[in-house]
């Protein structure tokens, strides 16, 4: 890979501009969810440790470009000190005289957290004037949000081109797990894809059928694969508009020698509620008045047999209605298998995407896994074999 990570920079006294994901939930003026700020630690203390100064640059919400008090980064003041175990200074800009001052300052063994650059509206127009204030501040610049890499925005992509770059070690560690599983992986490699609909995960499974040799399809999609096998599904969730490109799928996996994986038997009910009464039933016998909520145990059995043949796994998507008992069976099976394969050496398993880890972390399979990305919309662009601006600009 063309990118540098903080190995290769001299970060002696030196302003280092980092660009973090500290999006995360507030109520109340609390942080109910700090797993993303955990994630930055190691970049920001490794950078105190070598005498850099870190300066943090970060969105927080949608405030079109206004600045209001309610989405204001200084809220976080208190939770950033508690994690890095440094005090951390406020600059109520990202750019300006005050940041300036603010980072000109900067003492050894402190940190300083800038104001919410989408105050700006420039911020989302990857406008190079606010990049180039920002580069003001700076010596470094240091990507270590991944999870913003797939936006071209002035903190993400116009600023690494306007000073020496390199990547955190959360986009390092998200770099080298997504490369490893897909750049170049050890086969055999299957996919999980689950989640409601084809059609927002055209270009993914377009993608995948030339990279993976299992590709295991779940949720609401795989009764629109089961549609376009002329299969009754019911009341289930299922978009027989994309009936057609479901089967030219099925169609072009054939060809590149890829085995799709559709569920052999399914978990019916006629409420979708948790606990509702429900059935295990052959895939192809779906009372007109129910839906399908879950895999079988006899897709679970053949999931788990692809998985134990497989080296590396990517999963995005669950295999059913995991938010619902006991709708969240075939999910949970699918995932502690994938655990214990990983726990034992025999499988690399990377996974992300929102509903992704809330269904791993709840089955419990979430710590074995080899990586879990917290990044929703890049983690996809990059199955998609898309190119993601905030990392394209750190190869310059």
């Amino acid at each position: 890979m063309g990118w540098k990570t903080l190995d290769d920079m001299d970060l002696n006294g030196k302003r280092v501009l980092v660009r973090v994901d500290i999006n995360v939930p507030v109520v109340d003026g609390t942080v109910t969810d700090a797993t993303r700020v955990q994630r930055i630690v190691p970049t920001v203390r490794y950078i105190l440790a070598a005498g850099g100064k870190p300066i943090l640059l970060a969105h927080f919400g949608r405030p079109g470009g206004e600045r209001r008090e309610s989405l204001s980064l200084k809220q976080l003041v208190p939770t950033l000190e508690n994690a890095f175990e440094a005090q951390v200074l406020f600059a109520a800009d990202c750019v300006g005289s005050e940041a300036e001052l603010a980072a000109e300052a900067l003492q050894p063994g402190q940190v300083l957290l800038l104001e919410n650059t989408r105050f700006h509206a420039a911020e989302t127009k990857n406008d190079p004037d606010l990049a180039a204030g920002m580069a003001r501040l700076g010596d470094i610049y240091c990507n270590d949000a991944f999870s913003a890499a797939h936006r071209a925005h002035s903190s993400t992509e116009a600023i690494a081109r306007l000073l020496p770059s390199c990547a955190g070690r959360l986009m390092q560690a998200e770099l080298e797990a997504l490369e490893g599983a897909l750049g170049a992986p050890k086969r055999p490699v299957t996919a999980v894809v689950g989640g409601a609909k084809v059609s927002t995960k055209l270009e993914l499974l377009g993608n995948l059928i030339d990279k993976v040799d299992y590709l295991v399809i779940g949720g609401g999609m795989a009764n629109t694969f089961l549609v376009a096998k002329d299969i009754n599904v019911g009341k289930s969730l299922a978009e027989t508009a994309m009936k057609d490109t479901a089967a030219d799928i099925l169609t072009k996996a054939d060809k590149t020698g890829c085995k799709i994986v559709l569920p052999r038997d399914i978990v019916v009910a006629e409420k979708f509620e948790a606990n509702a009464p429900h059935q295990v039933l052959p895939s192809d016998q779906c009372p007109d008045n129910s839906m399908i909520l879950d895999a079988g145990p006899e897709s679970v059995a053949e999931i788990t047999e692809v998985f134990a043949q497989s080296h590396t796994l990517i999963w995005n998507g669950p295999l059913g209605a995991f938010e619902l008992e006991p709708f969240d069976t075939a999910t949970n099976a699918a995932a502690l298998k994938a655990a214990a394969l990983t726990r034992s050496g025999q499988l690399v398993s990377v996974a992300g995407g929102g509903d992704t880890v809330a269904a791993l972390n709840a089955s419990g399979a979430a710590h074995d896994f080899s990586y879990i990305s917290t990044a929703g919309g890049a983690f996809l662009e990059w199955m998609e074999g898309k190119t993601l601006p905030g990392v394209a600009a750190l190869e310059h």
